[in-house]
């Protein structure tokens, strides 16, 4: 029963990181003490390791520049991918970091003030690290969903249907 309610809250968590103690006390049939300790024992254990908010795309003064880069490497022996894209993410630009099957090795979500700041991180750091056998590189130009999190609302077509 335990295992549900941590899995619960975990899940809980993951779709609105704001639920309060109380929320998820209602929420699974528990006290709200007992639902802090929980939330506490999981920061604690690494379960839960931070919070996110969705932002506005324009909403901060310094909007960043974001980028997809397709990477592909050549696995080491004995590590595979992991050592590389442990290296890769050390960089503070590097936002996201992810194995992929298909037509690269890594994908790698990496921000910048500027364009040119982007791409001299490809240049100078990315395309530079041993075992980097090439890169993509793809900048985002308009977000419209994030996190489950629709950007603009539908349209609402004011015009009546004509029917024949």
């Amino acid at each position: 029963m335990k295992d549900e309610i941590t899995k619960g809250i975990l899940k809980a968590l993951a779709a609105n990181g704001k639920l309060s103690p109380d929320d998820l006390a209602l929420q699974f049939n528990i006290t709200a003490a007992e639902a802090a300790a929980e939330v506490a024992r999981l920061e604690r254990e690494h379960s839960i390791l931070g919070y996110h908010a969705v932002i506005q795309e324009g909403e901060l003064e310094n909007s960043e520049v974001k980028a997809i880069i397709e990477v592909h490497v050549r696995p080491e022996r004995d590590g595979g991918f992991d050592r590389i894209a442990r290296r890769l993410s050390k960089f503070p630009q590097v936002v996201s970091l992810y194995l992929m099957s298909g037509g690269y090795d890594l994908m790698v979500e990496v921000k910048g003030n500027n364009l040119n700041e982007v791409a001299m991180f490809v240049a100078s750091k990315l395309a530079t690290i041993d075992g980097v056998l090439g890169t993509g590189t793809h900048f985002l130009l308009k977000k419209y969903k994030e996190a489950g999190i629709l950007f603009q609302e539908e349209e609402k077509n004011e015009r009546l249907k004509i029917v024949p």
